[in-house]
């Protein structure tokens, strides 16, 4: 059985952290098992939830990462190899201890640990706090672009270690790394594409938090044109901190307008995509009871938990590849090719696509972006297009 996973991300400060933990609770309400856990180092899930890691409700768990124990299992030799090298450089083991850290170690592990709980079969729905969307996003682009680097450098590092050890050994003063450690790199590395496969498959999809803020509505935008570049699924945007229209006064009147005006534009950027709306409340909604009337409100009659129907934004064919970017502009999107490979470029961020081989022996015979899906064709004979010459 494969959980509903659901991750939440959003602009810091939106409310992404309310909305997965009222989803959650909602979940567990609706007799649903569930799991919350977050990606975000900033562990603000027990705080919203007013619950210590465990189960904290009938049917609800939330998990927090322990990183240090989830490091040495996922991590271990790795550090361990260059924690030593440094040793044998003359560092003192404090300093060899900090420096050996892996960044974004944190959050690299709560998406294995996701992983970890996902195969166990035990549970319906899997909700993730997710990091605000910068780091969520360097985050899920993360196991794709090991696995480029991977693919090429792995076979030949196995190969040149064997051969160099010796003189690594003898004229650099410090131990090569050994089989060991290389199959620990190649285990991360295949952790992390399960992760991503889990991510990107027919039970996963993103749900977006924004305020009716034009800046916050503009990296909204932006962040579902990033989410689709990397494969990932977006179901749903969640309008947080809408003001009621009754009872408003001259003040509240003015934020009714304004927000009015910006949810209408949300509606025509992420269409068809439905928008929950959760209105402001008069006080910050913190506990099980809380949450789950928030919860409530915001998906109304809708099954939040529900199989989504939304395509992969990637769809390749015999003649045809089709990348849906949706938001995107002709001055956002760049596209290259280089050998058998595909670089697509949306605003400052780029996806690297391995073409299968029936692809990488023939030319571009054309690309268009239009209604926000990237498509290029083969033909057998044709120059490739530079960027510039995108239609659309």
């Amino acid at each position: 059985m494969h959980p509903r996973v659901l991750l939440f991300t959003g602009k810091g400060g939106v409310g992404k952290t309310t909305a997965a933990a009222a989803t959650a609770t909602l979940a567990a309400r609706r007799g649903l098992k569930t799991l919350i856990v977050s990606t975000d180092t900033a562990h603000s899930l027990g705080d919203a939830l007013a619950a210590e890691p465990g189960e904290i409700a009938p049917g609800l768990h939330l998990h927090q990462v322990d990183t240090q124990k989830s490091m040495e299992r996922h991590w271990g030799e790795l550090r361990d190899y260059a924690r030593n090298v440094l040793a044998e450089l003359g560092l003192d083991e404090i300093t060899s201890e900090e420096i050996t850290v892996l960044p974004g170690a944190e959050e690299l592990i709560a998406l294995l640990e996701l992983r970890r709980h996902a195969r166990d079969g035990c549970w319906d729905v899997i909700v993730v706090d997710c990091a605000p969307t910068a780091e969520t996003l360097r985050l899920l682009a993360l196991p794709e672009a090991l696995d480029w680097h991977v693919n090429r450098l792995m076979p030949v590092g196995r190969r040149l270690m064997r051969l160099a050890a010796p003189f690594v050994r003898g004229v650099a003063r410090v131990s090569a790394p050994d089989d060991e450690v290389m199959s620990a790199g190649e285990r991360f590395h295949r952790g992390l594409m399960e992760v991503r496969e889990l991510l990107t498959g027919d039970h996963a999809s993103v749900r977006l938090v924004f305020t009716p803020e034009s800046v916050v509505l503009a990296e909204a935008r932006r962040t579902l044109t990033s989410l689709s570049l990397y494969g990932y699924r977006v179901d749903a945007a969640i309008a947080n901190r809408v003001f009621p229209r009754e009872d408003a006064d001259e003040w509240r009147t003015g934020w009714v307008a304004a927000q009015s005006r910006l949810l209408a534009e949300a509606e025509q950027s992420f269409a068809p995509l439905p928008i929950h709306v959760v209105p402001y409340l008069p006080a910050e909604p913190v506990g099980e009871d809380a949450l789950a009337a928030v919860g409530a409100a915001m998906y109304g009659a809708s099954d939040p938990f529900a199989p989504h129907s939304v395509r992969p934004p990637l769809r390749m064919s015999a003649d045809e590849l089709e990348l849906a970017l949706p938001g995107a502009g002709r001055g956002d999107v760049d596209l290259a090719r280089k050998g058998d490979e595909l670089i697509v470029t949306a605003g400052p961020y780029r996806r690297i696509l391995a073409l299968p081989a029936a692809l990488a022996r023939r030319q571009i015979s054309g690309a268009t972006l239009r209604d926000g899906v990237l498509r290029v064709t083969w033909s057998a004979e044709g120059a490739n297009p530079r960027p510039d010459e995108l239609n659309g």
